[in-house]
């Protein structure tokens, strides 16, 4: 077993526990209720109105963790959960997505950056996989096929990169906000920070993922081509 598949099998372990753990914060600062009262909707709305933003409205979406900022048509989308409860929770989900939305009308370079990216990783992600596969089987006649699905897969890579300093970031600015606004207490304002921290972790074992995965396709060609 080559390193750089033990990597992979590691963080994909470690994936696994940040995700359960994730699981297990919400679920637990979903019965936290807020002693404001105000919804994930409700916050969300006031994070942007105190950022002077006037040109994005909150929408209901379905599905659970769907939640997500949209710059194409300004929208701060919460799943319904979010949307509508009044928990520890829902105000960092939805001051979290606010603080996307903050970072495109201040015109953050990372978010810029990102949004850059995302035509041609969509594309790369959808032809990289085949390409890698159809690479590892003509490795040793056609080499360049492979090479060819390394540099794209090295697309999302970059993307995934780039994306950490984008989530943080936002989780900063919504965490900045929830405490100058004392929209919460301070047991509140506790669990909304280590549910967003646990969230970023998600995140960077994605990063970390694959970038393993790079690896592991680059010590494939270097061995066979």
């Amino acid at each position: 077993m080559s390193g750089s598949f033990l990597l992979i099998i590691i963080i994909g372990l470690t994936g696994m526990f940040v995700q359960n753990k994730l699981k297990s914060k919400f679920k637990k600062y979903s019965l936290m209720h807020l002693q404001n009262g105000l919804s994930g909707k409700e916050i969300a709305e006031k994070m942007l109105t105190d950022n002077q933003i006037t040109d994005v409205k909150v929408i209901s979406v379905g599905g659970q963790l769907t939640d997500h900022y949209n710059p194409q048509n300004k929208t701060v989308n919460l799943s319904e959960a979010v949307y509508n409860q009044r928990n520890a929770a829902s105000a960092a989900v939805a001051a979290h997505e606010c603080g996307h939305a903050v970072q495109h009308a201040k015109a953050y370079p990372w978010l810029q950056l990102r949004s850059k990216l995302v035509p041609a990783v969509g594309i790369s992600s959808k032809l990289a996989s085949f390409i890698l596969i159809a690479g590892i089987f003509t490795v040793e006649s056609f080499p360049q096929l492979l090479l060819i699905g390394i540099l794209l897969f090295a697309a999302t890579v970059v993307f995934s990169i780039v994306t950490l300093p984008v989530e943080y970031d936002a989780s900063n600015r919504a965490l900045a906000w929830l405490e100058n606004k004392n929209m919460l207490t301070s047991n509140e304002q506790g669990a909304a920070k280590d549910a967003l921290k646990w969230a970023a972790r998600t995140y960077v074992v994605a990063a970390l993922n694959s970038i393993a995965t790079l690896l592991y396709y680059l010590n494939i060609y270097n061995r066979r081509s």
